[in-house]
């Protein structure tokens, strides 16, 4: 069952890192991380609302691994996303993918990127620093193309 998580905590990436690379006992060559970070925007932002539907996302995130698995040899997977109120410099989105050589932890790293970005059930809406709640974040044109080369 591969690693997924959904929570309003946040997460410490090191020791998700070092937790995979414990279960793995050095069978992995290569583990490669994502962390996805929350953007003031310049200071436009004071924090970026995450929601979900608890349950469907955690099972269609799980779903999506599990295709990673398919299309790479991996040994190990970790995947958490954040919901509700996360502020700028804080993580999103920990992907962790472990495999026997670099090239097939990049690409499903990549992969996993792509669905989390475009196609997860996930809503996001900013928190403006003049203290009113802006409209709902779609995926840009730019990540539904880096998306659409997994197809």
């Amino acid at each position: 069952m591969p690693d997924v998580s959904i929570q309003s905590a946040p997460f410490d990436a090191a020791t998700e890192i070092a937790r995979l690379g414990r279960d793995l006992g050095g069978r992995a060559g290569a583990i490669v991380t994502f962390t996805g970070l929350c953007r003031d925007e310049g200071g436009r932002l004071t924090g970026l609302e995450l929601e979900h539907y608890p349950g469907m996302a955690e099972a269609e995130i799980g779903r999506v691994v599990e295709t990673a698995r398919t299309r790479w040899p991996l040994q190990g997977v970790c995947v958490i996303h954040r919901h509700g109120l996360v502020a700028p410099g804080e993580g999103i989105v920990l992907v962790v993918t472990a495999s026997s050589h670099r090239i097939a932890a990049f690409e499903a790293a990549s992969f996993l990127m792509d669905y989390l970005k475009t196609r997860a059930p996930f809503w996001k809406r900013e928190h403006l620093a003049d203290g009113t709640t802006g409209g709902w974040v779609e995926a840009t044109e730019a990540d539904d193309q880096a998306a659409a080369r997994w197809a």
